[in-house]
C-alpha cells in the first residue's frame, strides 16, 4: 500500500435505475445528473465503485451520466480473478458481443446508438459523449457513426483480443462504420481521444498505430508510461487509465489524462 491518492469510489445507490429496450435487446441503465448526456461504458468485470467515481465526476461537471449494465454485478468491487472470469465468460457466450472477430462491429452497438439517440432527446444539448473502457473501449468509436456523438473516448480499447498480429493492429469496428467515422472527422472536425498505458498487452500499441493510420490527426493518442500507474492497481500490468490505475493528484500523468477527457466533454457538450 502507498499514500498516493486513488480515484474516488462512487455509490450505486446514488443512481437511478431504469430499463432501456431497442432492437430486441434490453438492459438496465443507471442515471445521474442533468445536462447533456455522456454514456459511460464500463470496463471488465462491470460497474465497479471506481467506474462510478469517474461517472460522478462527469455528473458533477454538469452532464447527465448514463451507465448501461452490460455484464457483471453493478456496484461490486473488481475482487477475485474468479469474478472477472465469470464476467468474461458471460460475454463470450452472448450474441451481443464479439471478442475475437476482426473488423466487425458488435450487435450491441445498435442498441448503444439507440440509447444515445434516446438520451439526447431526453437531456438536450448539442450532442452526446461516450467513454468506452477496456472491453468496451472500441464501442465509443463504433457509436460515432451517429452524428449525435460529439465526444468519443477510447480508454485502453481491448478488442479484438490481441492473440495475433492482425488482432493487435485492428479494433472492433467494421470497415463501413470506420469509413463513416473518417468522413465525420474530415467534414465535421470530429476528434477521437484514445488513452492507454505503454506495454499494455490487453491494449497493444499496434491498435493505436492503426487508428492513427485510419483517422490521421483526428485521433488524439495519450500513451502513458506504466511507471505512472497507481502501485495498488487491480491488475498486474498497468491498464485502467481512468479508474483502477489512476493516481488522483494534480500533475500526475493519469490525472492529466482524466482532466483531458473532462475538458473534451466540457468543450464539446457544455461550451455553449
Amino acid at each position: 500500500m502507498t499514500d498516493k491518492p486513488r480515484g474516488p469510489s462512487g455509490e450505486l445507490a446514488s443512481y437511478q435505475r431504469d430499463r432501456f429496450s431497442a432492437g430486441g435487446i434490453e438492459h438496465d441503465i443507471y442515471r445521474k445528473g442533468s445536462g447533456p448526456a455522456v454514456i459511460v461504458l464500463t470496463e471488465m468485470p462491470g460497474i465497479t465503485p471506481r467506474v462510478l467515481g469517474f461517472a460522478d465526476r462527469v455528473a458533477a461537471m454538469g452532464c447527465s451520466v448514463i451507465l448501461p449494465q452490460l455484464f457483471g454485478t453493478p456496484g461490486r468491487e473488481p475482487g477475485s480473478l474468479r469474478y472477472g472470469l465469470k464476467s468474461a465468460l458471460s460475454v463470450c457466450i452472448s450474441r451481443e458481443f464479439t471478442m475475437f472477430a476482426l473488423h466487425k462491429t458488435a450487435p450491441i452497438i445498435d442498441w448503444l446508438r439507440a440509447l444515445a439517440r434516446h438520451e439526447h432527446a431526453r437531456c438536450g444539448g448539442p450532442g452526446v459523449g461516450a467513454v468506452g473502457m477496456c472491453f468496451t473501449g472500441g464501442f465509443a468509436l463504433a457509436m460515432s457513426t451517429d452524428p449525435r456523438i460529439l465526444a468519443p473516448v477510447l480508454s485502453q480499447p481491448s478488442l479484438p483480443a490481441a492473440l495475433k498480429k492482425a488482432d493487435r493492429a485492428s479494433i472492433d469496428c467494421s470497415p463501413s462504420d470506420l469509413d463513416v467515422v473518417k468522413q465525420r472527422c474530415q467534414r465535421e472536425g470530429l476528434r477521437v481521444l484514445g488513452l492507454r498505458f505503454e506495454r499494455d498487452p490487453l491494449s497493444p500499441g499496434e491498435r493505436f498505430d492503426f487508428l492513427r493510420q485510419q483517422l490521421g490527426d483526428a485521433f488524439i493518442a495519450v500513451e502513458l508510461d506504466p511507471a505512472h500507474r497507481h502501485p495498488d492497481g487491480y491488475l498486474r500490468n498497468a491498464h485502467s487509465v481512468l479508474t483502477e490505475d489512476l493516481i488522483d493528484s494534480p500533475g500526475e500523468p493519469t490525472r492529466d489524462a482524466l482532466d483531458q477527457v473532462l475538458a473534451l466533454f466540457r468543450s464539446k457538450l457544455l461550451a455553449a
